[in-house]
C-alpha cells in the first residue's frame, strides 16, 4: 500500500458576536483527535494542523462574526507540498462558511490533492455533511465521511477502491455517488486513545476558558461513548448518529483518564458524551475504577446528560470520584411543546435530583430550547415557571437557546430559509421572524434567574464575581463573561 503525504486539518473557532453560550467556545475536536490516533497506531504519517489551537489570540473580523486562528494564507503554509489526501474536519455549523473557504483555498493550491471532509457526529452544535452536500462538493471537496471516520479514513488514504467503502459521498467523473450507509463502529474500546499529544494544548490552557467550567490549568475532553438514542426533533444527533448509543467499558475510560494523568498532568475532564449517563451499572463502574485507582481526579458533564437516567446512588458514586459539574436538558417546562419535540422528560423527578445534587456539592445547570414549533406565549410561561422551580430546587445556572434548523435536524426543512448561509443556523438566529420577541423572553428571563437566585441562595450569587476575578469557574456564566471580555479585548487590538 502507498501512503502519500496526509494533512489534517481543524477548523478556526467562529463566534457570532451576540451569539455567547452558542458559539466561540474553544471545542478541542474529539473526533480528528481520534482519527490521529488511528492514524499513528497504523503507522500512517501525517501532520496535523490546528487552525485555532496554533494561534487562538489572533482574531479577525468577518461581518457578524469573529474568527480566531490562524488566516487561510497561513493555513495553506502548513500544508505539505505534494500532499494527496487532505483532510478538513466539518466541526460546526458556526464555521461552516470558513470550512468552505478553506476547502475553495485548498483545492485551488493543491489541485491534485484529494480532500476529504469527515463529520462532527457527537455535538448538537455541528452539522449534517449529507445534508449540505452540494455546498461541500461544490466548494471542492472529492470525498464526505458520513458516521464514524476512523475506519474509512485508513480506507481511503491506503488506497481502497471508494466503491467498496460504505458511509462515503464522492464525485465519480460528473456524478456524485452515495454509498451504501456505513454501521457504526460497535468495539469502541478497540480504538486508539486520541492523539492530544499531537495538538497545541498549551495554547487551549492559556485560553482560561473551555467549554465545561475550567477550575485547573489544564484539561481535556473525553468521550466515555458515542450517540444517543433519542430522536429530539431539534437536534441534529438523530440524523448523524441514527438513535444508537454506544458505551465504552469503565476499565477503558478509566485507562484513558490514567493515561493522561501520567503522560501530561491532567486531572481535570470535561465528558463531551451526548448522553453519558444511560447505563447506570457503566457509570458506577466508572466511579469505582476511580476510586480503587486513587486517581486524584474531577470530571464535569459538560454536553448535558438525561438526569432522570441517574438515580441518588449514582450521585454519591460519581460524586465520591470526582463529579464536580452537570449539565441537563429539560429543553422546555411546557409537556405539550416536549411532545412536539419528541423529547420524553420527567420534570419532577429532575427537580429532586437538581436537589440532591446540591446536597452532594455538584453544580448544575439546565439547558432550554425556545421558539420551537407551535411554541405559544402559554408554553413559555410554563418554562419560566419551571426555571423557577428549579432555582428553588439549587440549580446554579441555565442556558437559553433559541431553536435554530442545523442541516440534518427534523425541523431544517421547516422553518422558512430567511437566512443568507448556514454560519447563521446558531441558537441566536437574528434571521427568523420571532427572534425579537423570543430574544426580549429570553432575556427577561434571564434577569429573573437572578433575582430568583439573589432570594433563594443569595451566597451563591454573591460567590460569582470572586469566581470571575480568581478564573476558577464554578459555571458556565461566569466563564463565558471572561471569555467574552478576552476575545472583545483581543479583536479590539488586532482590529487597531
Amino acid at each position: 500500500m502507498l501512503f502519500a503525504v496526509i494533512a489534517l486539518i481543524n477548523p478556526n473557532v467562529v463566534m457570532q458576536k451576540d451569539d455567547l453560550f452558542g458559539t466561540g467556545i474553544p471545542y478541542l475536536p474529539v473526533e480528528l483527535a481520534y482519527v490521529a490516533g488511528s492514524l499513528r497506531a497504523a503507522g500512517i504519517p501525517f501532520k496535523l494542523i490546528d487552525s485555532f489551537g496554533s494561534a487562538p489570540m489572533k482574531i479577525s473580523r468577518e461581518g457578524d462574526f469573529l474568527v480566531q486562528g490562524l488566516s487561510i494564507g497561513e493555513i495553506l503554509n502548513e500544508v505539505p507540498e505534494g500532499s494527496f489526501h487532505i483532510v478538513v474536519y466539518c466541526g460546526l455549523v458556526v464555521a461552516f462558511n470558513r470550512i468552505l473557504s478553506i476547502i475553495s483555498a485548498v483545492r485551488e493550491r493543491f489541485p491534485e490533492a484529494k480532500i476529504v471532509c469527515i463529520e462532527n457526529t457527537q455535538q448538537v452544535t455541528a452539522f449534517s455533511v449529507a445534508a449540505v452536500s452540494d455546498k461541500l462538493l461544490g466548494a471542492g471537496a472529492d470525498i464526505l465521511v458520513v458516521g464514524d471516520p476512523e475506519q474509512r479514513i485508513l480506507d481511503i488514504v491506503s488506497g481502497k477502491s471508494l466503491s467498496s467503502v460504505k458511509g462515503l459521498i464522492f464525485r465519480k467523473g460528473g456524478a456524485v455517488v452515495r454509498a451504501e450507509r456505513a454501521p457504526f463502529i460497535s468495539d469502541v474500546d478497540s480504538l486508539p486513545f486520541p492523539a492530544w499529544d499531537l495538538f497545541p494544548l498549551k495554547n487551549y490552557w492559556k485560553l482560561g476558558y473551555s467549554h465545561a467550567p475550567l477550575t485547573s490549568g489544564k484539561y481535556l475532553p473525553l468521550l466515555t461513548s458515542r450517540g444517543c438514542p433519542f430522536g429530539c426533533r431539534f437536534c441534529v444527533v438523530p440524523s448523524t448518529n441514527m438513535r444508537r448509543w454506544t458505551p465504552r467499558s469503565a476499565k477503558c475510560v478509566v485507562d484513558e483518564m490514567e493515561h493522561w494523568v501520567k503522560a501530561l498532568g491532567v486531572s481535570e475532564f470535561h465528558i463531551e458524551d451526548l448522553n453519558p449517563t444511560i447505563r447506570k451499572e457503566r457509570m458506577v463502574g466508572i466511579s469505582k475504577e476511580i476510586l480503587a485507582r486513587s486517581l486524584k481526579v474531577s470530571f464535569k458533564f459538560g454536553s448535558g446528560t438525561k438526569i432522570e437516567t441517574i438515580d441518588e446512588e449514582t450521585i454519591d458514586w460519581m460524586a465520591r470520584a470526582g463529579l464536580s459539574y452537570l449539565s441537563c436538558s429539560p429543553e422546555s417546562g411546557s409537556p405539550r411543546i416536549l411532545k412536539l419535540m419528541d423529547k420524553p422528560f420527567d420534570h419532577e423527578r429532575a427537580v429532586e435530583l437538581i436537589r440532591y445534587l446540591g446536597r452532594r456539592h455538584v453544580t448544575t445547570q439546565a439547558c432550554f430550547v425556545l421558539g420551537f414549533l407551535g411554541e405559544t406565549d402559554d408554553d413559555r410561561k410554563l418554562t419560566r415557571g419551571y426555571v423557577k422551580q428549579l432555582v428553588r430546587a439549587g440549580v446554579d445556572e441555565v442556558a437559553l437557546f433559541i431553536m435554530t434548523p442545523i442541516p440534518g435536524s427534523y425541523t431544517f426543512d421547516k422553518v422558512e430559509k430567511s437566512y443568507d448561509s448556514y454560519s447563521q443556523l446558531t441558537f441566536s438566529p437574528k434571521w427568523r421572524a420571532e427572534y425579537n420577541a423570543l430574544n426580549s423572553f429570553r432575556q427577561r428571563l434571564y434577569l429573573q434567574f437572578l433575582l430568583w437566585k439573589l432570594v433563594y441562595h443569595p451566597l451563591k450569587l454573591f460567590k460569582q464575581p470572586f469566581n470571575f476575578i480568581t478564573r476558577r469557574f464554578n459555571t458556565k456564566m461566569e466563564m463565558t463573561a471572561f471569555r467574552w471580555l478576552k476575545v472583545n479585548v483581543l479583536s479590539r487590538i488586532h482590529r487597531g
